[in-house]
């Protein structure tokens, strides 16, 4: 298992930076919250994720249940649309989120996002245990912070404990006293002795929970800003709407009000009638696209995890209401396979059904989601979302049909009643849908964790180990020295190799610096192979090839080294 609780995401950014994979947006005037550059390098691999994806999906699509290969499209939807198309999705009127402002900072936070440090009664001991393993292996009588936390699960508010600075905690010592909580109650204060002997020195256990937000209703004043951990400084949650809006034409009023996309999906949902009509697709099949999208989250946050614009790689599938459950499981598996088939490590995905009470409005009964789930470093020992395999039922294809009043239904004529004849009469029906629903820029995110490792035997310790299919530069072809005819056989490999392999990534040369330094830049950019051109390539006609992972070394045949690149890359 790759142990990602153990890898710092200041170095992976720092590391991002440095090797022009990713910069803040708008950086030499301060950079702006939310938003983000690709550079050559993260440019590249966002776009060889994104074409591993549309391979897999839309060019060679994987088969079914039934062993048949799925039929799949492509779309590529405007992101600016009618904005009735939101009002009929609900986003207009449902997409909003409490918010609450801390009034010293100015700074602000999703409501349901705020997690509190509760002391809880408990004479079971291994409850005990298992919260104890929560903070890995902090023992009674150890300092723990008393404090809030802006969090999107329980786990991610762990290891921001885990992360704070020492000088930041509110210090309470496990096995001291305090009042008993509960959900509804605020972050309790340390107890006095005497309350304590009072309550005949119960046991009692630390834990971690979500603030309920009756409680920030009722008791704003008492509990302390994730921000300053000072009481008394937070407003009541306020709805917040998370679509940016914009005007078409020369007129700004409320008639020319659009809106930027918060996702691709209902792009591909209003334009159901038209691929029907123009394609010859039949249920089941899909729809797929990729595109970016926009949201104006209130707290931005772990890099580019969660930014306000982002790229998503979606696909709907259509089928038969008696179907969805079987392609909901299947849509499940096949996600999952995917990801750990482009380098994501079994050990660091999981795949998590919602519970109930997380579940999105279009959900109906009997439907469910759930999410593929990676183990980055700000969540671990925990996960966060990476993809969600979503149950819609027909609610966004009944929504476009009421509201644009056009009828929507598909006609298959393999089902209904049989006619006289023995043929089926056909039947009209509005198609359920599957939804597997992608980020593509934190499957980057996630690759670049994965991929980020420390062999401290290395001069440069820091190595990106990329699937060779996603790394952005496949190869770097060295001349040991700048001169001696070896720039000219490393100048004529560098352009054969770039014929090849040039539409999937960069094939670098570079004679400047040692040999070493040149080898450690090309670790750090997650360059799988480099072959260098040294003396005996002017006699024996081979090159040194270097394997990034081990390090190892091995003379290859100066003809033979884009068979060899190719076979390695599978390319």
């Amino acid at each position: 298992m790759t142990d990602n609780a153990q890898k710092s995401m200041e170095d992976i950014v720092s590391l991002c930076k440095r090797r022009g994979f990713v910069y803040p947006a708008s950086e030499i005037y301060g950079g702006i919250n939310g938003f983000w550059d690709y550079g050559p390098l993260g440019v590249q691999l966002k776009n060889n994720l994104r074409d591993a994806w549309w391979e897999a999906m839309v060019l060679n699509p994987p088969k079914g249940p039934d062993g048949e290969r799925l039929q799949i499209v492509g779309l590529d939807s405007s992101i600016i649309q009618n904005p009735k198309v939101w009002e009929a999705s609900g986003h207009v009127g449902g997409f909003n989120d409490p918010m609450v402002d801390d009034k010293e900072t100015k700074q602000r936070f999703r409501a349901d996002h705020l997690v509190g440090m509760y002391v809880i009664e408990r004479s079971d001991q291994s409850l005990q245990e298992d919260i104890r393993a929560l903070f890995q292996g902090l023992q009674v009588g150890q300092v723990l912070p008393v404090k809030t936390y802006i969090a999107s699960t329980v786990d991610e508010a762990a290891s921001e404990i885990h992360n704070t600075p020492k000088k930041q905690m509110h210090p309470w010592t496990v096995g001291e006293f305090v009042n008993v909580a509960t959900r509804d109650d605020p972050i309790p204060p340390v107890a006095p002795a005497a309350e304590a002997e009072r309550h005949g020195g119960g046991r009692y256990a630390v834990t971690l929970a979500f603030v309920a937000r009756s409680a920030l209703e009722r008791q704003a004043a008492q509990i302390p800003s994730p921000f300053t951990g000072k009481p008394g400084h937070l407003t009541e949650p306020r709805m917040f709407n998370l679509m940016f809006d914009t005007y078409t034409g020369a007129i700004r009023n409320e008639d020319n009000k659009a809106y930027l996309r918060p996702e691709t999906a209902q792009g591909i949902f209003i334009n159901f009638k038209n691929v029907v009509d123009t394609s010859r697709v039949k249920v089941p099949f899909g729809i797929a696209q990729i595109g970016k999208a926009f949201r104006n989250e209130v707290t931005p946050r772990n890099f580019i995890f969660r930014s306000r614009e982002f790229e998503q790689m979606e696909m709907e599938w259509f089928c038969h209401p008696e179907d969805a459950r079987k392609w909901y499981q299947f849509w499940q598996a096949e996600r999952k396979r995917w990801w750990e088939s482009i380098g994501l490590t079994s050990d660091n995905l999981v795949l998590r059904e919602h519970d109930r009470d997380e579940l999105s409005h279009y959900a109906k009964e009997g439907a469910g989601t759930a999410d593929v789930e990676y183990r980055y470093p700000f969540t671990a020992p925990g996960f966060g979302e990476l993809e969600g395999v979503a149950h819609r039922s027909n609610f966004d294809l009944s929504q476009h049909e009421k509201h644009a009043r056009t009828k929507l239904q598909y006609f298959d004529n393999t089902r209904g009643e049989l006619a006289k004849n023995g043929q089926p009469k056909g039947e009209h029906y509005l198609p359920d849908v599957i939804e597997p629903a992608a980020g593509l820029t934190r499957g980057v995110l996630a690759l670049l964790c994965e991929a980020y490792t420390r062999d401290e035997s290395r001069p440069s310790p820091e190595i990106l180990k990329l699937h060779p299919r996603l790394a952005p530069i496949k190869a770097a072809i060295f001349p040991l020295v700048n001169k001696d005819g070896m720039p000219e056989v490393a100048d004529k490999l560098h352009a054969e190799l770039q014929q090849r392999f040039g539409r999937s990534g960069f094939i670098e040369t570079d004679a400047k610096q040692s040999i070493g330094k040149r080898y450690a830049r090309m670790d750090e950019a997650g360059c799988p192979w480099c072959f260098t051109i040294d003396g005996d390539t002017l006699t024996d006609q081979t090159v040194t090839a270097r394997d990034r992972d081990t390090g190892e070394q091995h003379r290859v045949a100066l003809d033979k080294v884009s068979g060899f690149l190719g076979e390695k890359l599978g390319l």
